[in-house]
């Protein structure tokens, strides 16, 4: 089974926990893990900007990429929030199947 992970930041543990919630219940991901206090540095609007925001780990299916990317997108508080997915090479298969039922088809 095809998994992929999804890094997103958000601006705030409050913030985090509204797109994680969301992003559950609506079994966009079978899992969502939380880092709170990531120190972030990046280019804006032609500037050097640091910021402290909380890392989410997604973890889902491949097929929910497209809904769970625009899902993020309508309620995100940054214009251009980071959802960046990277391919699961290889995982535990118990994790894996567990990943799959819980995300559905």
């Amino acid at each position: 089974m095809a998994a992929i992970v999804v890094y997103c930041t958000a601006s705030s543990m409050q913030e985090a926990r509204k797109l994680t919630d969301l992003i559950v219940s609506e079994k966009l991901a079978a899992c969502v893990t939380m880092v709170p206090s990531v120190h972030s540095t990046y280019w804006w609007k032609g500037n050097v900007e640091r910021a402290e925001e909380v890392l989410l780990i997604i973890k889902t299916a491949p097929h929910k990429f497209e809904r769970l990317a625009k899902r993020i997108k309508q309620i995100h508080s940054y214009s251009v929030p980071e959802i960046l997915a990277l391919p699961v090479a290889k995982g535990n298969p118990a994790y894996l199947k567990w990943l799959k039922q819980s995300v559905g088809k």
